[in-house]
């Protein structure tokens, strides 16, 4: 059984919601941190699921902040990870382990 840390996505979001990583086939994902940063002048807001499942709902973000969320959530095969902000000056940084 291989055992890979690695950055699941890293990008900026989409103004919808959009999937952000998908578990590959025969592969079990161990999401373990996501950092959230707005790099504009503004406030922005947004929202992450785990399969479907409201994670952050409308979650408020300051102008050119950052918010660490720190867990430990188990993801099967072909589970997805989907998010959207309220503007694309908004980024998700999503580390984890893929267990194949």
């Amino acid at each position: 059984m291989a055992t890979t840390s690695k950055a699941l996505f890293r990008g900026a979001a989409s103004t919808g919601s959009t999937t952000l990583y998908t578990v590959p086939a025969a592969t079990t994902a161990v999401v373990t941190n996501i950092l959230v940063s707005n790099n504009a002048a503004s406030a922005a807001t947004f929202e992450l699921l785990l399969n479907g499942i409201v994670m952050a709902k409308t979650v408020a973000i300051a102008a050119n902040a950052m918010i660490a969320i720190d867990l430990k959530q188990v993801l099967a095969t072909g589970l997805i990870i989907a998010g959207l902000a309220s503007a694309i000056t908004v980024s998700f940084h999503i580390s984890g382990v893929e267990i194949s």
